[in-house]
């Protein structure tokens, strides 16, 4: 996805106060940049979908935490 259309989809889910979409876009910028090789701004992505997933519940969630992990950048979570 282009950055810019990434970018406009993030600051509209953040108006609409949507977390399944700024979990969507956010797991989608980290999935982007984790294929770039640039894992801490993956990480930086990942950590803000998985904060938005913990604020409502959302089952994506234990995914997110486990990618966390993997880098070494959360402590595994019991869900």
């Amino acid at each position: 996805m282009d950055k810019q259309e990434l970018d406009r989809l993030l600051l509209d889910a953040h108006d609409r106060n949507d977390h399944a979409d700024l979990i969507r876009c956010y797991t989608i910028a980290a999935d982007e940049h984790e294929a770039m090789q640039d894992i801490d701004a993956a990480c930086f992505y990942l950590t803000h979908a998985f904060i938005f997933a913990l604020e409502c519940g959302a089952p994506e969630a234990d995914a997110l935490n486990q990618r966390l992990v993997a880098y070494g950048r959360a402590h595994k979570l019991d869900f």
